[in-house]
């Protein structure tokens, strides 16, 4: 007969595992793998004790993660081994509570299945409710107002739970035991329809509303509709002149617009869809996905204008659902499958969240408001991804991810409470308590007032949801940003150092907390668009050695320096910069672009001559612009990085690309010789998609080239790839190729996005690390 030897382990599951149903979870699996014990919780973990084999053992705690809740979010297990004590059974231990500590709050997901099929069912009483939920899914960051998470710390606080409700809240072995956002038709949230030319004549009652909507939408109007993170401004995708009106109320003429799909079916008539890419849009978080656009698909051609991708997602809210769906004794049906879904807001504006704010700021871009009355605590724009070589990867990071923690590594994992404030686009900013770094939802651009006071708005809700006053403040190294004088006035204001951080070392930073890295050597590739320098000069196009100490790094390489005539205006306007260039490079040539007035051409060739209101900058994001309107892709840009965008996707059209001289000396790429051959190019009748093709493969072989120089003088293995210009695949799939062929390992980004959106998380970083060497007692830059 064999003795079968018990052994036992305590087992500590840190993360987003309150109030998600995880202690419930764990009793199933302790029954199912025959494990003997107890499970409790506190503000940051699930403690667990078990017993049983060693084999089953292993197995429990495999699925502790594998099989979590939806809404569970794991950041770490930590398994020690114990003597076994004797237990029998498994039960649910009372909570305990840790001093001082916080409940992690979890992100916004999508309605779940189970609830979707009640909405559905006839016979249920939460039939076509819409603001069904459960434990498993549903909105939790944008309704939470203070900790702990119970509902009279939500915007639910207004809607008392009738008996009903009451009764499956209080049951443990009910799918909404707990559920903080539970509610029906009787005691829940109500929807109504809000005419924008009279406001005080509203209409009622969840189909009327809806009806209504779909009738709006149908006959191509604009909807304005209020959503889990703020408002949506909604219109039929397949009709040009809805589409053309959104734009042009919105003021955003070029930039793409995200499309929200009926369902998986719909999303297959608009782009190619993997496997990869498939679950990327149907995962709890459903956000925005990039994927490549069918040439024969029914969207209008301004939904993305002149690239070759569209973002889509699926509905993620009852709502939505519900939009999309035929009313029941109503003739129609539904709205049309493909909607336009883009940020309640005119361009460059902070998203609109409150009824009130967007009754202010889109009535004049709605044609009418599609409301409800449970309040918005914290506005979060949707999230956008998309797909490499069956990889997610983040282009922004906010609802269904924020405010999830990224776990700092041992060596940063204490020390004082840092708020980095990050970047001045695509804004985000990061507050780190203790071993853990919060990463904001997406705020935007910090040029408007509005945009500035949403900031500190957003600022004090994750401060006050975390309690965690900053001890030190980290902002970015240029003078004229807006975060830089916010946080300076905010550091002064509470008393508290100041530091500032190279802009390419905070991004660098960021990739290796993403990728849990932090200590090893690097070389980092930054390639972006604008970023002060240690010299004071706008650096872009830089080679970074860190070694393992994240706190300092050598510039040990970077772009020949170019010329910005006019400054920001030559960002707007990209043909100042080819103008720049050839002129640089002394070609003789009379270009100009056919669209720009020849006053405005003799200007710019006249500050090139004598240097008036010319920048200089290494910046590889403006050789981006430069090359695109020399082949004539975009003159003028009318959002960040469009010529860039519109140049890769040029390149994207041709198989092979013309040859380009782009020679390395002295650790600097030198463009002029890629100039010439690129004029010699266009001149001996090549095709721009050529020229495009042969710009990406140049410029990857050169910066190869003095990177696995530089690797090999200095006997570093890693090379990390971030900055905002490596959010184009197509340079990025030719620098990993060459450099995985020199025996180099290759970092991108997984968890942050590379663009100035993961700044923040590697500003907070540098701080503790400055921190632990003494530098975060003065006020300075570093």
């Amino acid at each position: 007969m064999t003795r079968t030897t018990t052994a036992g382990r305590s087992i500590e599951v840190r993360g987003v595992v309150q109030g998600v149903g995880f202690r419930p979870h764990v009793a199933r699996l302790a029954a199912a793998h025959g494990i003997a014990g107890e499970v409790g919780n506190d503000e940051l973990s699930v403690f667990i004790e078990a017993e049983g084999t060693a084999a089953a053992l292993d197995a429990f705690v495999r699925a502790l993660v594998a099989e979590a809740p939806p809404l569970a979010s794991v950041l770490d297990v930590r398994v020690t081994d114990r003597a076994p004590s004797g237990a029998s059974g498994f039960r649910i231990v009372p909570s305990r509570h840790r001093v001082g500590a916080r409940t992690l709050v979890p992100p916004d997901v999508a309605v779940c299945d189970d609830c979707l099929a009640e909405m559905r069912d006839p016979g249920d009483r939460r039939y076509r409710h819409p603001f069904i939920t459960c434990t498993n899914c549903g909105p939790r960051f944008t309704i939470i107002t203070d900790l702990p998470y119970d509902r009279p710390a939500t915007t639910m606080r207004d809607f008392p739970l009738c008996a009903a409700c009451a009764a499956e809240y209080a049951d443990p072995g009910d799918r909404r035991h707990h559920a903080q956002p539970v509610s029906c038709q009787a005691c829940g949230p109500r929807l109504w329809w809000e005419p924008v030319a009279d406001t005080d004549t509203v209409v009622l009652g969840d189909d009327d509303v809806l009806v209504l909507a779909q009738g709006m939408l149908s006959a191509g109007r604009i909807v304005a509709v209020k959503g889990v993170g703020g408002f949506h401004l909604a219109c039929d995708a397949t009709s040009p002149e809805a589409v053309d009106l959104l734009r042009e109320r919105k003021h955003r003429p070029d930039k793409p617009l995200a499309v929200m799909v009926r369902d998986l079916e719909q999303a297959r008539r608009v782009v190619e869809l993997t496997p990869a890419a498939e679950a990327a849009l149907c995962q709890p978080s459903r956000p925005i996905v990039l994927l490549p656009r069918r040439t024969d698909g029914p969207l209008a051609p301004s939904v993305a204008g002149d690239l070759d991708e569209v973002g889509v997602m699926l509905p993620y809210a009852p709502l939505h659902h519900l939009l999309f769906e035929p009313v029941p004794g109503w003739p129609g049906t539904g709205a049309p499958p493909l909607l336009v879904m883009t940020s309640g807001n005119l361009a460059d504006e902070p998203l609109a969240f409150t009824n009130a704010d967007a009754r202010a700021r889109l009535a004049g871009i709605a044609d009418g408001f599609l409301m409800h009355d449970r309040e918005i605590a914290v506005p979060c724009e949707d999230s956008v991804v998309t797909v490499v070589d069956g990889e997610e990867v983040p282009v922004r990071r906010s609802r269904g991810y924020a405010p999830l923690p990224v776990a700092l590594p041992a060596e940063l994992g204490t020390g004082p409470t840092v708020l980095a404030v990050g970047a001045e686009v695509k804004n985000t900013f990061c507050l780190v308590r203790e071993d853990l770094a919060f990463c904001s939802a997406h705020i935007g651009d910090m040029g408007s007032l509005e945009s500035q006071t949403a900031f500190g708005r957003s600022v004090d809700q994750l401060v006050r949801l975390r309690d965690a006053e900053p001890e030190l403040v980290v902002a970015d190294l240029h003078p004229g940003y807006a975060t830089r004088r916010w946080a300076e006035d905010h550091a002064a204001g509470i008393g508290r150092p100041l530091l500032t951080v190279q802009h390419h070392h905070a991004h660098l930073a960021s990739l290796l907390v993403d990728r849990e890295r932090v200590g090893t050597p690097v070389l980092g590739v930054t390639y972006d668009g604008t970023g002060y320098g240690c010299d004071r000069q706008v650096w872009g196009g830089e080679i970074l050695a860190m070694g393992a100490d994240l706190a300092t790094f050598e510039r040990a390489g970077h772009l020949a320096p170019l010329l910005l005539p006019g400054g920001e205006a030559a960002v707007r306007n990209p043909f100042r910069t080819a103008l720049a260039l050839l002129a640089g490079a002394e070609v003789a040539t009379d270009w100009a672009p056919a669209d720009v007035a020849a006053a405005e051409v003799a200007l710019v060739r006249s500050q090139l001559a004598s240097g008036t209101a010319c920048v200089s900058t290494t910046s590889v994001g403006r050789l981006f612009d430069g090359v695109a309107a020399l082949l004539g892709v975009r003159p003028r840009a009318g959002y960040e990085a469009q010529a860039a965008v519109e140049l890769e996707v040029l390149a994207r059209k041709a198989r092979h690309g013309v040859p380009l001289a782009l020679p390395v000396a002295g650790g600097v790429i030198d463009w002029r010789p890629l100039v010439h051959d690129v004029v010699a190019a266009l001149g001996g009748g090549n095709e721009p998609a050529s020229v495009a093709r042969g710009f990406h493969d140049a410029l990857a072989a050169a910066t190869a080239e003095l990177v696995v120089a530089e690797a090999r003088e200095r006997q570093i293995g890693v090379v990390g790839l971030t900055g905002g210009v490596f959010a184009n695949r197509e340079l990025t799939a030719a620098l990993r190729q060459r450099l995985a062929r020199a025996g180099l390992e290759v970092l991108t980004h997984r968890r942050v996005p590379c663009n100035d959106a993961g700044l923040a998380l590697g500003q907070a970083a540098i701080g503790r690390a400055l921190a632990a060497r003494g530098l975060a007692s003065r006020r300075g830059v570093v």
